[in-house]
């Protein structure tokens, strides 16, 4: 009856903590948490295989890096608008990953990111275009995004 019973475990706690504790949001969220369990099912998403688990903290850390460096280019585009031009752009990456594991953490590092967003994948090239708050050089975040992320990535997930 219960394909993911952490994960509906967790939606009811997540439903009862967002609107308190009552019989009706209880049975409530039990409702929700087993309909979202069999749509989850549905997908019959696949099990990562992760042939370097043992890089995740390597790959943690360049992106946390990432983040705090993006973050301050950001603030400084949007303290010094008026003096300095941004000049946001779209980028098209062809990519070598085939894992769904490597491309939904790829989606999620690339979008995390402040100042870039994944906006579309498409499967019959293998291509991401992504969006740049402040594109300078198309060829670096190709070779940031081919380099730094993917090939770690390609690694983990062999």
């Amino acid at each position: 009856m219960l394909p993911y019973p952490l994960l509906a475990i967790s939606l009811v706690l997540m439903w009862l903590l967002l609107n308190g504790f009552t019989l009706g949001n209880l049975i409530l969220g039990v409702l929700v948490a087993v309909f979202a369990t069999w749509a989850m099912a549905s997908l019959r998403p696949e099990k990562p295989r992760l042939a370097k688990w043992y890089l995740l903290p390597k790959l943690f850390v360049l992106v946390v890096y990432d983040i705090v460096k993006s973050n301050m280019a950001v603030a400084a585009i949007i303290i010094r608008s008026g003096s300095r031009h941004h000049n946001p752009g779209f980028v098209t990456i062809h990519l070598d990953i085939r894992s769904r594991s490597a491309l939904a953490l790829l989606a999620v590092i690339l979008t995390s990111t402040p100042g870039s967003a994944w906006l579309e994948y498409d499967s019959n090239d293998n291509s991401v275009l992504i969006h740049v708050l402040d594109i300078q050089n198309e060829a670096v975040w190709r070779d940031t995004i081919k380099n730094r992320y993917e090939k770690l990535l390609m690694e983990i997930f062999a």
